[in-house]
C-alpha cells in the first residue's frame, strides 16, 4: 500500500486463536446508509440451521475498498494458479448448499 509520503508499513499482531482462522462457505451481507455488515457462517448439507462465526461491520467506503482489494487479489491468484471455477455459476439457480425443501423446489 502506498502512502502519499511513501510506502506505509503496518505491523500486525496475530493472536493464537485468530491464527487458526475461521472457515466460512456462506456470508450474509446487509447494509444501512452508515455501514455494511458481513455475517460469516458455514452451511452444511442437510443441516437447515447454522450460526454466525464472525461478524464484520464496516463503513460503505471500507466495504468498497474491500471489494476492490478482493478483485485485485483474485486476479493475481488466477494469473498464478489459473481461473477459479464457480460451481453453480448459473445465476438462475441457487448457489451453495440448499435445504432439502429448497433443493426440490418446494421452498
Amino acid at each position: 500500500m502506498n502512502h502519499p509520503t511513501g510506502p506505509q508499513h503496518i505491523q500486525l499482531e496475530l493472536g493464537e486463536k485468530e491464527a487458526e482462522g475461521i472457515y466460512s462457505n456462506f456470508v450474509i451481507i446487509s447494509h444501512s446508509p452508515a455501514e455494511f455488515v458481513l455475517d460469516f457462517t458455514r452451511m452444511l448439507p442437510g443441516v437447515p440451521k447454522t450460526k454466525v462465526f464472525a461478524r464484520i461491520v464496516m463503513t460503505p467506503a471500507h466495504a468498497k475498498s474491500l471489494s476492490q482489494a478482493l478483485i485485485d487479489n483474485i486476479q493475481k491468484f488466477e494469473k498464478q494458479f489459473g481461473e477459479v471455477k464457480i460451481i453453480g455459476g448459473d445465476p438462475s439457480k441457487p448457489f451453495g448448499f440448499q435445504t432439502p425443501a429448497k433443493a426440490e423446489g418446494k421452498a
